[in-house]
């Protein structure tokens, strides 16, 4: 049979742009089936929107705190119809550069429709069927709706829709305390909407240390959201002037809009998977650590696997996936270990084991360190909020995790990942001078002071002192 292309992807987000540029690259014809808007949730209802509209807060909230650092002005005045003209301009620009035209004039095909395999073999996009050498599902997902009595009598919001409003909301409820729904809180409350946080857990960021949860959510109550954890919705009802949200203990919330973050479910449904014979479920696309999945044919990327859910590692997984489906010697594509951050003010990034989870693994070898941002100079430059670097390792050196929490803690944790991607130790990190007066300083000053201890113990740190006693 001939084939139509050497690679059909279905879905335009980060994974499937990646790849398609990426086969492009070694000179695979390529076609790029997208049955909504190319760019995906990244560009459209996700990172792009969401961190415009945290950069427009944040400058409210420098105008409220401007008095501390000398300069007298009056309280910020917030036109919300503007602050969402400007998200949506900046979604714009970005998609200007994955437009179909910008696509297509790369070399890539770009059809816009439903695709649905017929077979194993072959996809059919609204009619019309496609033949490929292999295929690429980077469907993505989509927000997970949590089975509340009620909820779908109301007009709830969720971070696909949320950037559709014109009007403020004068008071917003926020269900989730995970990294989407603590940046909506913080990004909302700054622009002067009344906000109510509703967590079921004990705390908010369960995926992050204990220690960073809490520096966050003393921030978020700081700035003026209400935080409620352990406070499970039960119930929604309509009012006159609103939503009732009925929450666990018989607690109850007033709120003109309802925001549910609770999550994000793979999109399997409705593209044909059975009669690919491709193994799926509510959990997502079944691969291999290759991410091929049972049919030799077929691979996914990103989101619809089911894995960690950022663009960042989706875009990855889409490279390798073409790397892997059309190069030799497969390569390893389905992490353990993948950084992501929350840019909250301050924000929270992560790499590796939390400490409860090294301890699990590795028991008494694990040793933990804390440096308090405030023992960086760039902080008290900045008049930051509190926050701290956080590290993980053996006994041996050998680092097994990182946190920090700080305003650039997203660009501070850079050189953790490559340190722990290239089996660095605690002594390399130490060895590399930092520029002064950076917060990425903190690193070397956390590095050294345990690199120091390390030395100067037990049996060598006694030869060494007194060793420099003799020294003439």
């Amino acid at each position: 049979m001939k084939k139509d292309y050497d690679l059909l992807i279905i879905g335009g987000g980060s994974a499937g742009l990646t790849a398609a540029r990426f086969a492009r690259q070694i000179g695979l014809t390529v076609a790029l089936v997208e049955k909504g808007r190319v760019g995906g949730d990244c560009t459209w209802t996700g990172c792009v929107p969401s961190k415009t509209l945290l950069r427009a807060a944040k400058s409210a909230q420098t105008i409220k705190e401007a008095a501390r650092f000398g300069t007298t002005t009056s309280q910020p005045t917030i036109d919300f119809k503007a602050v969402m003209g400007r998200v949506r301009s900046v979604i714009q620009e970005i998609f200007e550069a994955e437009s179909p035209d910008t696509l297509q004039a790369e070399g890539i095909d770009v059809i816009q429709g439903e695709a649905r395999f017929i077979s194993p073999k072959t996809v059919s996009v609204d009619g019309r069927e496609i033949n490929a050498r292999r295929y690429l599902v980077c469907t993505g997902a989509g927000p997970a709706i949590p089975p509340i009595d009620g909820l779908a009598e109301v007009d709830f919001l969720t971070y696909e829709t949320i950037w559709d409003l014109e009007e403020l909301p004068p008071r917003l409820a926020v269900v989730g305390g995970g990294p989407i729904g603590c940046e909506l809180a913080q990004a909302f409350c700054r622009l002067g909407s009344s906000v109510t946080l509703v967590e079921g857990a004990e705390r908010i960021m369960l995926q992050d240390e204990p220690e960073a949860a809490d520096m966050l959510a003393k921030k978020l109550v700081q700035d003026g959201v209400d935080l409620r954890t352990d406070a499970a919705l039960q119930r929604v009802e309509k009012t006159a002037n609103g939503v009732r949200l009925i929450l666990s203990g018989d607690a109850q919330l007033e709120a003109d809009r309802v925001l549910v973050c609770v999550g994000r479910r793979p999109q399997v449904d409705g593209m044909g998977l059975d009669e690919a014979k491709v193994k799926h479920g509510r959990g997502g696309i079944q691969v291999n650590k290759h991410l091929r999945t049972d049919q030799a044919n077929i691979y996914a990327a990103g989101d619809c696997t089911g894995g960690y859910q950022f663009t960042h590692y989706a875009g990855y997984q889409g490279f390798m996936a073409v790397r892997n489906a059309f190069l030799p010697f497969n390569k390893r594509s389905v992490l353990e270990r993948v950084p992501w951050a929350t840019f909250t003010d301050p924000e929270v990034a992560h790499v590796g084991l939390t400490e409860d989870q090294a301890r699990d693994r590795h028991g008494d070898k694990v040793e933990a360190a804390t440096w308090p941002m405030d023992q960086t100079d760039r902080w008290f430059m900045e008049g930051d909020s509190p926050g701290f670097l956080k590290v993980v390792n053996l006994s041996s050196g050998k680092l097994l995790g990182v946190t920090i929490v700080a305003s650039r803690a997203g660009e501070m944790i850079q050189e953790w990942v490559l340190a722990l991607d290239q089996g660095l130790k605690l002594s390399h990190m130490a060895e590399s001078i930092h520029v002064y007066p950076t917060y990425s300083l903190a690193t070397q000053q956390l590095a050294s002071k345990l690199r120091v201890e390390q030395l100067f113990s037990g049996t060598m740190g006694k030869f060494l002192r007194r060793y420099a006693r003799m020294v003439g």
